[in-house]
């Protein structure tokens, strides 16, 4: 038996940083969704636990030595206590290290694809506190549905949203998140009053996504300008409603008024940036 689980692009609609906390953790508050693009992650029944990587950018995740989804399954299994393993091949298809979740959606697909794989009787609440223990972002990609985030990100609100065309693009620079949070100098705090019952519609969504920002973009756009080249180019298109980074960089996303207009916007931007990675998709 092989399972397999998609690990979606978390895209964060809005980021607001607070001043660092005694722990050093910046309280945050976000509206994060998920596209149809994403990783793949497959797992099966194997002595050992073992990982596979293939995929467009895999070769970004073959040096480290302790991948994330490892990480996940080992502490599924200590939880559980079981010595079961899995050989588990990871299809990265999504850039890394570039504020779209790619590596906390893996370890959330690695969770959920193992505790059906080892027939394990650990609920979601389990199942989110072993996510929190992995990294801020991780909680909210297990359930990978679009929620309000505050805390460090693991106190998870859902927030149910119209469907959206959105357009993915990241430069192929890499930002790391450490460095960005370090050139952070005006924070919106974190006290926003959050919708509680979702967004009716597009329209009331947008009015709500205008009154907010994202705190990293100006550190990360001074860090790599090319930011800037890619948000305007987004922001030039037709149809476009909003264009914004999503969580610490370097991918820029667009938000449509169709799907149409959207596909046409990636035509133009991949005709014009081939060295750029350009995803067209809708938010869900």
């Amino acid at each position: 038996m092989i399972i397999t689980e998609p690990a979606s692009a978390k895209v964060n609609l809005f980021l607001h940083v607070g001043i660092r906390r005694a722990d050093g953790f910046h309280p945050l508050q976000s509206l994060a969704v998920f596209t149809e693009v994403g990783d793949v992650l497959r797992a099966e029944a194997a002595p050992r636990l073992s990982l596979v990587l293939d995929g467009p950018f895999a070769a970004g995740l073959q040096a480290e030595n302790d991948n994330l989804v490892l990480r996940a399954a080992r502490a599924l299994a200590a939880e559980a206590r079981t010595l079961a393993g899995a050989a588990v091949t990871l299809t990265k298809n999504l850039p890394v290290a570039s504020g779209i979740g790619g590596g906390s959606a893996d370890a959330a697909a690695a969770l959920r694809a193992l505790r059906r794989l080892w027939k394990l009787e650990i609920g979601d609440a389990a199942l989110l506190e072993i996510a929190a223990m992995l990294g801020s972002d991780v909680p909210v990609c297990v359930p990978s549905a679009s929620a309000t985030m505050e805390g460090r990100g693991e106190i998870l609100t859902p927030a149910p949203l119209p469907r959206l065309p959105i357009l993915l693009v990241n430069p192929g620079v890499a930002v790391p998140t450490r460095d960005v949070f370090a050139a952070l100098k005006t924070r919106s705090g974190a006290d926003l009053a959050l919708p509680r019952d979702g967004f009716a519609d597009a329209a009331a969504l947008l009015h709500f996504l205008n009154l907010t920002r994202n705190d990293l973009e100006a550190p990360a756009r001074a860090l790599q300008p090319v930011i800037g080249t890619v948000l305007d180019a987004l922001a030039a298109l037709p149809g476009v409603r909003l264009a914004r980074m999503s969580g610490s960089g370097a991918t820029c996303f667009a938000l449509f008024d169709d799907d149409a207009a959207c596909a046409s916007g990636a035509a133009s931007l991949q005709a014009a940036h081939p060295g750029w990675w350009v995803a067209p998709s809708f938010t869900r």
